[in-house]
């Protein structure tokens, strides 16, 4: 029915290009109006599943001296959209599963080991209130039972980049949906953005 089907737009601005996800059931959609205040990718590498390692660093700017560490997290992050979930993945020949994907990216942007799994990343780094998240930080979710079961990277105006479940792939959603609103569990600061 075309009141359940989810539509796809993507949203192109001067700041940020996002996955924007709204339903025809919804008047509005479910991203803020205004603008993030993050820059648009230096680089814009759309990947596909399966697509070699090596495509993520082509044409990767020479110099990141001039980038803050959560900017090369931002980007590199969104480089990665659309690689499927995958049970256990930790690479992007294999495909991503939540904790895999935040571990990936810190470090091939930042060269931090963070833990293995979600509940070990949530024991780590430094606590941050939902109020004072930055972009960088790692946002936890109680989606299976009473634990953290769910980990994102914040981006900004309350938008995460995560890698949700089986048979979806790496996206963009906001800390206000209601299924993420319901199960947020907090924020943590990893070592190196402290």
């Amino acid at each position: 029915m075309a009141t359940t089907r989810r539509a796809v737009f993507f949203c192109f601005s001067a700041a940020l290009t996002l996955a924007c996800l709204s339903t025809p059931a919804l008047a509005r959609p479910l991203l803020p109006p205004e603008l993030p205040s993050i820059e648009t990718p230096a680089v814009n590498v759309s990947l596909t599943p399966g697509e070699p390692e090596a495509a993520v660093q082509t044409g990767a700017p020479a110099d990141h001296s001039s980038k803050s560490p959560r900017r090369l997290l931002a980007d590199f992050a969104l480089k990665l959209r659309n690689i499927a979930y995958v049970r256990g993945g930790r690479e992007l020949s294999t495909g991503f599963d939540c904790s895999g994907f935040v571990r990936y990216v810190y470090q091939h942007a930042l060269g931090e080991d963070l833990p293995t799994n979600s509940v070990s990343q949530f024991e780590s780094g430094e606590h941050v209130d939902k109020n004072g998240l930055r972009m960088g930080d790692l946002v936890f979710f109680k989606t299976h039972g009473k634990r953290v079961s769910h980990v994102g990277i914040y981006l900004d105006n309350g938008l995460f980049i995560h890698s949700p479940s089986r048979g979806k792939r790496v996206r963009i959603d906001h800390l206000d949906e209601s299924y993420w609103a319901k199960r947020f569990a907090g924020a943590k600061r990893p070592d190196s953005l402290t």
